[in-house]
């Protein structure tokens, strides 16, 4: 009795050990129906044809599904606007400078400016006329009522603007992004061809500009700024 026991339970655990788990069956089961490896199997010819078919590749779209790329345009931008080699970033062409005479010297008017405190005081330095000066009125308004034959250099940008209209005195302060040589060169082309003189002074890094046409006279200050560009000061009556 017991060696019938002991066959019975040795014949059961070889059976369970030599079956594979239901779920292993159900999915090599599925695997064999969908790609039609099992016997007789023509239940759907369409699916078992997609699935052993090549997969097919469009070369042109190769790139378009990464989105990391970048790809240059096919044609130019038509808004796209082309680089005036003649023109730089202030807006300033060639044509619009004339070199300055060379600087002196001596440089009185460098000696008049050294110290001054505010616009009038400079105004006043330098033009003799103390009672103009100091009745100057501060506003950024003034920097619009330049003349036209001396204006803002194109890339200005405004600091602080004094001026009477008593006396025609316009006082402005600005900075720009050019060397000081290129704001002298342009502020001498404007002057000269509006009929003013023009002198070129220096001292160390400041450099002063300046004329007379009849009553009007006009000076520029420039100096170069510790971070780049151009400190200038300009006064004109």
């Amino acid at each position: 009795m017991t060696t019938n026991r002991a066959l019975l339970l040795s014949v059961l655990l070889l059976a369970a050990c030599s079956k594979e788990p239901a779920s292993q069956q159900d999915l090599d089961s599925l695997d064999r129906e969908l790609t039609g490896s099992a016997a007789g199997n023509t239940r759907d010819p369409a699916l078992t044809a997609a699935l052993h078919d090549q997969i097919m590749v469009d070369p042109a779209l190769t790139q378009s599904a990464n989105t990391n790329v970048v790809r240059p345009p096919s044609r130019p931008d038509p808004l796209s606007v082309p680089v005036d080699p003649a023109r730089s970033g202030d807006g300033v062409r060639a044509a619009d400078l004339k070199p300055v005479p060379a600087a002196g010297k001596d440089c009185p008017a460098c000696r008049k400016a050294d110290g001054a405190l505010t616009l009038g005081e400079l105004a006043a330095r330098q033009s003799g006329d103390g009672g103009c000066a100091q009745r100057v009125t501060y506003s950024a308004a003034w920097a619009n009522r330049l003349p036209a034959d001396v204006p803002l250099y194109p890339d200005a940008r405004v600091r602080e603007a004094a001026g009477n209209d008593a006396c025609g005195l316009r006082v402005v302060s600005f900075t720009s992004a050019a060397p000081v040589g290129r704001i002298l060169d342009w502020y001498n082309a404007r002057v000269s061809r509006a009929g003013y003189s023009a002198e070129h002074q220096a001292s160390g890094a400041q450099h002063i500009l300046g004329g007379t046409r009849g009553d009007a006279a006009y000076i520029v200050y420039a100096t170069a700024s510790p971070g780049g560009g151009s400190d200038i000061d300009l006064l004109v009556r």
